[in-house]
């Protein structure tokens, strides 16, 4: 009886361990595959809520075999189930704080430092032509959406004048990783594009410096090509941009 017993759990962990790492793969290509032009992104979406499903399925399996590994007493499947365990909760951990993470946040995808009086995209516009999102700004209830959900979003302001806040800020939209598609001096604008890291989303940034007294005030658009809602990437974007040229701005060059 032990010896069969031996053989079940033994079945059931590797079972369970090769459905972990088939769920792990599905999870890291849903998104890498969209990113890689593998397939459409709504697709790489049916891979990962899927993943979200199948994990859970696999869950069970896993704990059956860990069950089976215990009353056999066998060290090696106890370890194999065990990893299992470990490897599916992690795997399945991923969708679900997505999930929750679009919970806590309102479901949009265009986020400004100046909702009354956004910064507008030019030379971007010719990028976006296909995509299912508009650059334009909806208004005041979208304004009302992103006052509730980031209500310390803000302008920056800094003792420099426009013209060397602007270079700086085209410097720092490089450093981070972004495309920068246009700089326009003369209006104080800066236009550029940024990529999700796991998606390859592209998502649009418009930057405006003007004088505010005697410095600048600057103001950041982030807006998502596709998509409902951004999941809060585009405040986090604007938050580390902004972040990033006060650092800039305060070490000498």
């Amino acid at each position: 009886m032990s010896g069969r017993l031996a053989r079940v759990a033994a079945l059931v962990v590797h079972v369970g361990l090769a459905l972990t790492v088939l769920g792990a793969l599905a999870l890291l290509l849903s998104g890498l595959g969209s990113r890689w032009d593998w397939w459409d992104f709504r697709t790489g979406f049916v891979i990962f809520r899927f993943t979200l499903y199948g994990s859970l399925l696999v869950i069970v399996v896993v704990l059956i075999g860990l069950v089976l590994a215990c009353l056999d007493r066998t060290g090696r499947t106890m370890l194999l189930s065990l990893v299992s365990v470990v490897l599916i909760v992690a795997v399945a951990a991923v969708p679900v704080s997505h999930l929750r993470g679009a919970g806590r946040v309102p479901p949009i995808h265009d986020i400004t430092t100046d909702p009354d009086d956004p910064p507008r995209f030019v030379a971007v516009l010719p990028l976006r032509r296909n995509a299912p999102n508009s650059a334009e700004h909806t208004g005041p209830a979208l304004a009302a959406q992103q006052r509730a959900g980031y209500p310390d979003l803000a302008p920056a302001r800094f003792a420099a004048p426009p013209a060397v806040v602007l270079e700086r800020a085209t410097q720092v939209a490089r450093d981070l990783g972004w495309a920068v598609v246009a700089t326009a001096p003369a209006e104080g604008r800066l236009e550029a594009t940024d990529r999700t890291r796991w998606f390859g989303f592209r998502d649009d940034v418009v930057v405006r410096v003007k004088a505010d007294g005697a410095g600048s005030r600057v103001d950041v658009r982030s807006v998502s090509r596709v998509g409902r809602s951004d999941l809060g990437t585009n405040a986090r974007r604007i938050e580390r941009f902004l972040a990033s040229l006060r650092t800039a701005l305060a070490s000498p060059r």
